[in-house]
């Protein structure tokens, strides 16, 4: 796969991504979240035949794993903003999914 912006962009709003809720280490459930977007961007991008030949369902998972990380915070985050703690760490997770979401949405399989 060679890679363009769009992938550039996928990389970089998933590793993002990924690294924000690897900083919430202590609890489990964001180091496993972080831990689901560096393997599905390893089946997205890297030369599995398995993943390459099911490239279109990687990326519906990929994109429904992006949305459904974002619905889940708005039912069950913490939005209450405080620079430093935190909270905004899930603002800038949020920034990073929609910027991941935009590129997985233009690099979207016919």
């Amino acid at each position: 796969m060679k890679l363009n912006v769009k992938h550039y962009g996928i990389l970089l709003g998933g590793l993002l991504t990924a690294y924000f809720h690897f900083t919430l280490f202590p609890d489990p459930g964001f180091t496993l979240n972080g831990l689901g977007y560096i393997g599905l961007l390893g089946a997205y991008f890297l030369p599995i035949a398995f993943f390459q030949q099911r490239h279109k369902m990687v990326w519906w998972g990929l994109a429904g794993y992006t949305l459904l990380t974002i619905v889940l915070w708005a039912i069950m985050g913490d939005k209450q903003f405080v620079a430093g703690t935190t909270s905004a760490i899930g603002y800038y997770a949020k920034g990073a999914e929609v910027f991941l979401f935009a590129f997985l949405w233009a690099d979207k399989p016919e």
